[in-house]
């Protein structure tokens, strides 16, 4: 047996065969750290653009629900493509692993395509949906058409780095997500102010200096694929779309979107709720969305981590490694969320100041962040769970919690609180419909392991 097919067979056999405990550590932990350094950046570039205006900073806010779902058709995609890679490595299957690799590759170049047509088209008509004023608008225009039409790089960052994720090599994405997001950082304030050689671009700047991180990542998590990824090979010189292999995907993925699409639903309905008390409203919501990203960030990254775990273990029918990795993600989840919700209990004024807080900021956000971050201490369970539902292929649990949390209990609770015409009262619906999504979340987990897990133990 020669030296590049014994690394093969023991990389690919990490998933089945490492004591789990350490497997998820060493899957997990590079994703978390590129997740905090992409949070990181997230909160980076709202700073920066808080120096420009509140109203750039209130643009930047509205922009989230499109921003979000682009991200999210991307995310969704290559959670269908990165489960069916795993499972068909977990079955020794590595055709149908190279396949659905490519065909994720392919789903991603269509996806973008999409969002550059509505780039070109609808940005402006967004931000006056949503009730913005004409600065507002104006701002809002300039930021998120060059975010829809240069969203080639995050296409093809995500979709590369899950075949990274797919067969244990998380340490390279760590390096793609951390190298894109401390570009973007760095390129923001020069950008944006037009220091030293770079023009003055304002808040083309900050969108400018966002493409171009995810251009670099991009680029990144390509070459290491190519150089580092053994188990996959894509050949696009043979590749012709299989309408079976896209819907399987699909299948997986789109309850991920649906996902994504119901929090941007959320978000602009909140938005359109919040500007009738005020832009500084809707500015604060933007500016929470920033900061808990710090919590939710690194929970990503374990679900990350986890979903190749359960996809190869489902894969190779071991029921045990599977239970056991979802218990210990749950756990490490949850300390993260407390840790979270102390910070945001204990610090939500000097949060806020980061932003560049006017006093009506200060006197509305700091009520928002005491009262939303109380669920943070069940949010993990729901997240934890969500993914594993995807990775065990049934997605549409994941997307049922998220349409009850969102759609069903907090879109119609925000807005029947704001009748009160105390804006600190909307805030209330975020841990009412958390406890939803946990309840919810539980009740389809013990389906999950009456249908699948212990139909495996009694094989």
């Amino acid at each position: 047996m020669n030296k590049e097919k014994t690394q093969t067979i023991t990389e690919e056999n990490k998933m089945g065969v490492m004591p789990v405990n350490r497997l998820l550590i060493t899957m997990a932990l590079p994703m978390m750290i590129s997740m905090l350094v992409q949070a990181l950046y997230n909160v980076v570039d709202s700073i920066f653009v808080s120096r420009i205006s509140e109203d750039a900073l209130t643009a930047v806010s509205m922009a989230f629900p499109m921003q979000n779902l682009l991200i999210g058709l991307a995310t969704g995609i290559a959670v269908g493509m990165n489960a069916l890679v795993s499972r068909a490595l977990g079955e020794k299957k590595s055709d149908t692993a190279n396949r659905m690799a490519m065909h994720g590759v392919f789903l991603a170049i269509c996806s973008y395509l999409l969002f550059l047509v509505l780039g070109l088209t609808i940005s402006r008509v967004f931000f006056v949906a949503q009730g913005a004023t004409e600065e507002i608008t104006q701002y809002g225009h300039d930021y998120l058409s060059i975010i829809m039409c240069v969203s080639f790089g995050v296409y093809i960052e995500v979709i590369y780095e899950r075949l990274l994720q797919s067969t244990g090599k998380t340490i390279y994405t760590m390096f793609t997500q951390g190298i894109g997001a401390i570009i973007n950082i760095i390129m923001d304030p020069l950008l944006i102010f037009g220091i030293g050689v770079f023009p003055k671009m304002g808040i083309k700047g900050a969108a400018t200096a966002t493409v171009l991180g995810q251009i670099v990542a991009a680029i990144l998590a390509v070459a290491f694929n190519a150089k580092a990824n053994d188990e996959l090979h894509l050949d696009f010189r043979k590749f012709r779309p299989e309408l079976k292999a896209v819907g399987n995907i699909l299948f997986i993925g789109i309850p991920s979107v649906i996902m994504v699409a119901i929090g941007s639903v959320m978000t602009f309905c909140v938005n359109k709720i919040l500007v009738a008390f005020s832009s500084t409203a809707v500015a604060v919501f933007g500016v929470y969305f920033k900061l808990q990203s710090f919590a939710f960030m690194p929970v990503f990254g374990m679900n990350n981590g986890m979903i190749p775990i359960i996809a190869y273990n489902y894969g190779a029918q071991k029921p045990d490694r599977i239970m056991k990795t979802l218990k210990l993600s749950i756990f490490y989840a949850t300390c993260i969320m407390v840790i979270a919700f102390l910070i945001f209990q204990t610090l939500p004024g000097q949060l806020l100041g980061l932003f560049n807080a006017s006093e009506e900021m200060l006197s509305i956000g700091i009520p928002a962040l005491r009262t939303i971050s109380i669920g943070f201490l069940i949010a993990g369970v729901s997240v934890i769970c969500s993914s594993f539902f995807q990775a065990m292929g049934n997605s549409v649990y994941s997307m049922l919690i998220s349409f009850m949390r969102q759609l069903v209990c907090l879109i119609p609770l925000a807005f029947l609180f704001a009748q009160t015409g105390d804006v600190s009262k909307v805030w209330l619906a975020w841990p009412i419909a958390e406890v939803v999504s946990v309840l919810c979340g539980l009740f389809f987990l013990n389906r999950v392991n009456k249908q699948l897990i212990r139909p495996m133990r009694e094989a």
